[in-house]
């Protein structure tokens, strides 16, 4: 199968899309803090991932860079080597000051290193 198919998507069903989703998982989620990334954990969702990017990251540019480098992490995390967000948890990730200057091998070294965590909560 190539990329074109459809396979290596990010599909809306594996995204959080309303507020009201974001807020059931930041009132009730657990907390992990990463170097660059706030990530919050939250049961008996259904493996989907939101993506935060406050006007505190920095400009337009900056902000959409580092959700394009989230999505693309979430995306190749998904397909490679197994998901990163078990079926049952639902995750918001939310990008902390130090997120604006860096680059995508540096996403998932930061979020990598917590996989064990984010299965735990």
């Amino acid at each position: 199968m190539t990329a074109a198919d459809g396979r290596y998507r990010f599909p809306r069903s594996a995204r959080l899309r309303k507020r009201r989703e974001y807020l059931a998982v930041q009132g009730e989620g657990k907390k992990i803090r990463t170097r660059h990334f706030l990530v919050l954990v939250s049961r008996g969702g259904s493996g989907r991932v939101g993506i935060t990017v406050s006007k505190k990251i920095g400009n337009a540019v900056t902000r959409n860079r580092v959700k394009r480098l989230l999505r693309e992490f979430v995306r190749q995390a998904r397909w490679d080597g197994g998901a990163w967000v078990p079926a049952d948890r639902d995750v918001v990730i939310i990008a902390l000051r130090s997120a604006a200057d860096i680059d995508l091998a540096e996403v998932s070294r930061d979020l990598m290193q917590h996989r064990e965590r984010v299965a735990a909560c």
